[in-house]
């Protein structure tokens, strides 16, 4: 199969392409590389690889680029929150407008794989988990931009949307803004952590367990085209503080207090249901503990400026 990835040396892109690669597949990368990574240099050997070195509001290259593709994995984005607020006209431009353009453009028959997020639950109501039918409520200009090219996605056809819980875990393009990498880095180099709105909750997912659902999604399309899923793990629903109390069993030194005032600027707070995609035969696998463990021995030789998508 001929792949198109949009920002495929990202951090959840630099552990998809090397599998695709792996796998047989064609692909072709479009990344700006704004974070000076080189994340795909051991890749590079492939002859069924191709890089482009541009931008997706390119929209002759991205024309171009995805005319002869079977699927389209968009994953460029200004992912997160933060990084969103501090450049909303950017953030827009190419988490939804650029995706929003390309589509007036597919082919009827070119399949797309797309990541939104689960943030776009927003704050959910307590002990209800929020399924692929609860409303769609984003807190944040990030949920609302995702919220907005899942629909438009949806409403082209020929598509597969998962609903992302946050990632976590290490990558050739890491990222230390991701709430577990983060609260991590923290223990293992701060020693400490200061904790606002600690009872909010959210799901969460490994990077490689994202990889394999897309994979699993090309493999059985057919059967799960037109439809959303829920990708994260069922026994990580977890509030800040109960992700710091399992941090601290590997870390014991790892202090955690509560601040008083002050609060997150992203403020979802909710617990997710992952049964549709269970059901449909892909399980989330690796835990929690298991993260730790890789991103404990990630620590030792990452630069924590380099790892930040703010």
């Amino acid at each position: 199969m001929k792949v198109f990835v949009t920002g495929g040396a990202g951090y959840i892109g630099s552990v998809l392409v090397p599998q695709l690669l792996l796998k047989g597949h064609n692909v072709t990368v479009l990344d700006n590389f704004m974070f000076r990574q080189n994340s795909l240099l051991d890749c590079c050997y492939y002859e069924n690889l191709k890089i482009v070195n541009g931008d997706v509001r390119n929209l002759d290259l991205v024309k171009e680029l995805s005319k002869d593709a079977d699927y389209i994995i968009p994953l460029a984005c200004y992912t997160g929150a933060p990084i969103t607020n501090k450049d909303p006209m950017a953030a827009t431009e190419i988490t939804r407008d650029a995706i929003k353009n390309m589509l007036k453009f597919l082919k009827p028959e070119q399949r797309i794989i797309y990541p939104n997020t689960n943030s776009g639950y927003g704050v959910g109501e307590e002990g209800i988990f929020c399924t692929e039918e609860s409303p769609l409520r984003p807190v944040s200009l990030y949920g609302t931009l995702k919220v907005e090219t899942e629909k438009a996605i949806l409403e082209r056809g020929n598509a597969v949307v998962f609903r992302l819980a946050t990632v976590f875990g290490a990558s050739p393009k890491m990222r230390l803004d991701l709430l577990v990498n983060d609260f991590v880095y923290r223990a293992y180099n701060d020693g400490f952590v200061v904790l606002f709105e600690a009872n909010f909750k959210r799901n969460y997912v490994h990077v490689r367990d994202v990889v394999d659902a897309f994979l699993f999604a090309m493999d059985n399309f057919d059967r799960m085209n037109g439809e959303v899923y829920n990708l994260g793990l069922d026994e990580a629903n977890l509030s800040k503080m109960e992700l710091c109390q399992l941090i601290k069993k590997h870390i014991p030194k790892f202090y955690i207090t509560e601040a008083a005032i002050g609060e997150d600027v992203d403020k979802r707070n909710y617990i997710v249901s992952n049964e549709k995609l269970i059901k449909a035969g892909f399980k989330a696998k690796r835990t929690i503990d298991e993260g730790i463990r890789e991103l404990i021995n990630a620590y030792n030789v990452l630069h924590k400026s380099e790892y930040y998508n703010a």
